[in-house]
């Protein structure tokens, strides 16, 4: 595909995203869900051309800018007090789903290596708070719930990706050893935190000295890719990295940026933001025109599949309790709901919490993004689509709540 043919392939997906997301406000359908089944609608069209990108153009292009704008926009004061918990569920639950997903799939799939078994592990084991606040919006629950699954969504998707990438390297290179991944993750992560946090106060500071606001939001844009690519060439997590230097900028954004700035660069990166997601998930759903390419029409792959899909979705959900309901066993600390530990929400934190938010996970478009990442030719990166494409419409057919005009209705601080 040539690089005119590219790009008017991009104008019609964002023109087909555009009219989609407009009829799914109407019908009141979640936009994401829409777009993915409009993508493999797209894949199944006799004659129209298979959609490839380069991997590693996909991971820079799209992750940089969404995890960064995750952190921005996330209410510090808020973030800091309950970071023990969300540290607990986005790291802790993610591991454990990962480590049991990969079990699971090398039951189904012995000829499979375990790496690749938990790099699938890695991809749909962060969950999403967005599935479960569209059902805590309605639900008389306290506002430090909501924190609670926003950030947790903030830094599990960090703590997946940082997985996968090493689960990528052991299956391609045939080694892997606990104590080494063990020690390796705490260098990359805490190297590439200190890089973000590094970063993000050199950003703010030259963006106080921005006196043009579209500068200053061409710059913020700088800073993501500069936090993502500085720690990637230094071999270290440009995930963490990245979500590190956005947390910065937003805790500094009232002191280094006018109002006109704030103003105009939440708009933009709404645009952005709305963009990039869209193209994210029509691209996921047109992959699976090369995916069924490549399988022909061996249907007792799908019957293969099927059960397995099937039984790893409930693997998750059950990882899912069993962490959650450890965290309520495990507190001790009764204080107020929106001050203190989890615990005094009390057992309506552990059953309603626990019903929605680990029932009607949702997984997002960074770690989809993650996903496209894995190389071209890897053997098992037809059966991590194939799962991507069977996990995706299903929940988010749960989490789309929007307002009137399309954007996504916060939770109450």
């Amino acid at each position: 595909m040539s690089s005119a043919e590219s790009l008017q392939t991009v104008l019609l997906l964002l023109m087909i995203a555009v009219v989609l997301d407009t009829v799914a406000r109407r019908l009141r359908l979640p936009s994401a869900s829409v777009l993915v089944l409009a993508g493999i609608v797209l894949a199944l069209v006799p004659g129209l051309p298979e959609v490839e990108f380069d991997p590693d153009f996909v991971m820079v292009l799209f992750l940089p800018p969404l995890l960064l704008s995750g952190a921005y926009f996330t209410v510090w004061p808020d973030f800091r007090a309950n970071l023990r918990i969300i540290l607990q569920l986005a790291v802790g639950a993610v591991v454990l789903t990962t480590l049991l997903v990969g079990v699971v799939t090398h039951v189904f799939f012995p000829a499979l290596p375990w790496a690749a078994c938990f790099a699938l592990g890695a991809i749909v084991s962060p969950p999403d708070a967005v599935a479960a606040r569209a059902v805590l919006d309605h639900l008389n629950v306290p506002p430090r719930i909501a924190v609670l699954l926003e950030g947790e969504s903030l830094i599990n998707d960090a703590s997946g990706l940082v997985l996968f990438r090493f689960a990528v390297a052991a299956a391609l290179t045939g080694a892997f050893s606990a104590e080494a991944a063990a020690a390796s993750f705490v260098y990359v992560s805490a190297v590439g935190v200190g890089i973000g946090l590094a970063l993000g106060w050199i950003c703010a500071f030259v963006a106080g000295r921005l006196t043009d606001a579209r500068l200053t939001v061409v710059w913020t844009f700088l800073s993501a890719w500069a936090a993502y690519l500085l720690a990637d060439r230094l071999h270290v997590s440009g995930v963490l990295s990245t979500v590190a230097c956005g947390l910065v900028l937003g805790r500094l954004q009232h002191k280094a940026l006018s109002a006109a700035s704030r103003a105009q660069a939440l708009a933009v990166w709404s645009v952005v933001t709305f963009v990039m997601e869209a193209l994210v998930f029509v691209l996921v759903g047109l992959a699976l025109r090369g995916v069924l390419h490549r399988f022909g029409s061996d249907w007792g792959i799908v019957r293969t599949l099927a059960p397995a899909a099937a039984t790893i979705f409930a693997v998750m959900v059950l990882a899912r309790f069993a962490w959650t309901d450890r965290l309520h066993s495990a507190s001790t600390d009764p204080v107020a709901p929106c001050a203190g530990s989890l615990s005094t929400a009390g057992r309506f934190v552990g059953d309603e919490l626990g019903r929605n938010a680990r029932g009607r996970q949702s997984r997002r478009r960074i770690v989809i993004a993650g996903a496209f990442s894995r190389p071209r030719h890897h053997p098992v990166r037809d059966l991590l689509r194939r799962r991507r494409d069977h996990r995706r419409p299903r929940t988010d057919a749960r989490s789309g709540r929007e307002d009137a005009g399309g954007q996504r209705v916060p939770a109450p601080r």
